[in-house]
């Protein structure tokens, strides 16, 4: 058996972004651009007023001087010409700086009498004018490669003049369910069987960090009908198993699509829950054979899942974050696997998080996994920890899953 760090590893050293492809940028929201946002305009592209107000010199702004309107100028109306000694243009915000101007009377400083304007208060060069090129210019770099794009990411790409965006292609993760006993929601189910609830929520964890998932029909234990996904997932990114990984009589993921080409990179790691996980590639396509049981899957999911989609869309990838918090009750010695335990989590008044693991850890029940707030992080070999000892978490509320 593996450690966690070392099965997370190599997976993703397994595998590589997908290629990228040009969407809308309406479109692009939370994909990941694949290659850096290039400005194609200056921004903003002349001077321009940050005020209602006048346009003038600011040699005539003293307090009492009194110019001629020569002019109006909304913003998109430039005017065409050159603003003389004792002339003053009526500007908004948003209008062009006419040629010979270099300061903005606001409009509340200002009294207007017919074509006459009298300055209440001076004026400073510069001020309340917008420079060109403020924002960015013409070549720069707006958004680099492998950036999340997120709603001001895409408002930035809009002004830099981009209807559209490279950006990686959402993977396309194959998600299968195994075992005679196993029906999806819905379905006639077994005598003895269960519905499955792990192509679903595997499904959701895909689609929530920007694959898309396609769920196959269940597959029998049956050596032909696993040899038979080999082609059903040609052309996927990534191949997610549930069931069949162990080394029962019926376990038989393994061996039937080893049959048409899977090369297995390794087989359990020292974890509970999740032991049998496994990791290969199936021609070109990636795959991860999860555990069976509910919370194992989901734990899995969580550990390796995760930054693997992630590596596919282009995004940094690694382990889920942790933080610090305290133990709300004692926990035993942990033996040669890492542990995870499910717990709830509170806050103190003073901010300390605590942490409390259930009193059962049972993978079957998903009903406790769907109620945790956190997993806690328990090292091979841990000892046996007090309540209020400082322990590492993983939020499951932070991972947006």
């Amino acid at each position: 058996m593996i450690s966690v760090d070392d099965a997370r590893t190599r997976i993703l050293a397994a595998l590589r972004p997908t290629p990228a492809e040009i969407v809308p940028l309406a479109d692009a929201w939370r994909r990941v651009t694949a290659a850096p946002v290039v400005a194609r305009l200056t921004q903003p592209p002349r001077d321009v007023s940050a005020m209602d107000g006048y346009a003038l010199r600011a040699a005539d702004g003293g307090l009492g001087a009194v110019l001629r309107v020569v002019g109006s100028a909304p913003a998109g109306h430039p005017w065409e010409g050159r603003l003389a000694a004792g002339e003053a243009l009526r500007l908004f915000t948003g209008s062009i700086m006419p040629d010979g101007a270099d300061a903005i009377l606001l409009q509340e400083d200002a009294t207007r009498d017919g074509d006459l304007v009298t300055v209440n208060e001076a004026v400073a060069a510069g001020r309340h004018i917008r420079r060109a090129g403020q924002d960015f210019s013409a070549g720069n770099e707006l958004i680099p490669a492998g950036k999340h794009l997120n709603a001001r990411d895409i408002g930035l790409i809009a002004a830099g003049n981009h209807p559209w965006v490279a950006v990686h292609r959402r993977p396309r993760v194959a998600i299968l369910a195994t075992g005679d006993e196993i029906a999806l929601p819905g379905e006639p189910i077994p005598p003895g069987g269960i519905v499955s609830s792990n192509s679903h929520a595997l499904a959701a964890l895909v689609r929530a960090c920007g694959g898309d998932p396609v769920v196959l029909p269940v597959v029998a234990d049956d050596h032909a009908a696993i040899m038979a996904v080999a082609d059903a997932v040609a052309g996927m990114d990534l191949l997610v198993t549930t069931g069949g990984a162990s080394v029962g009589d019926h376990d038989l993921v393994q061996a039937a699509l080893a049959a048409r080409g899977l090369v297995v990179d390794f087989w359990q790691i020292a974890m509970r829950p999740g032991k049998p996980l496994m990791f290969g590639r199936l021609g070109d396509t990636g795959m991860i054979g999860l555990p069976g049981n509910p919370v194992s899957s989901l734990v899995c999911g969580i550990l390796f899942l995760l930054p693997a989609i992630a590596r596919l869309t282009g995004l940094p990838a690694a382990p889920p974050p942790v933080t610090q918090a305290v133990l709300g009750a004692a926990v035993a010695a942990n033996d040669h696997r890492a542990d995870h335990l499910r717990a709830s989590l509170a806050q103190r008044d003073d901010g300390t998080l605590v942490v409390t693991p259930f009193g059962r850890q049972d993978s079957a029940m998903l009903r406790m996994m769907q109620t945790a707030d956190a997993l806690v992080l328990r090292a091979p070999h841990a000892p046996a920890l007090p309540a209020g000892a400082a322990v590492s978490v993983i939020r499951l509320d932070s991972l947006g899953v």
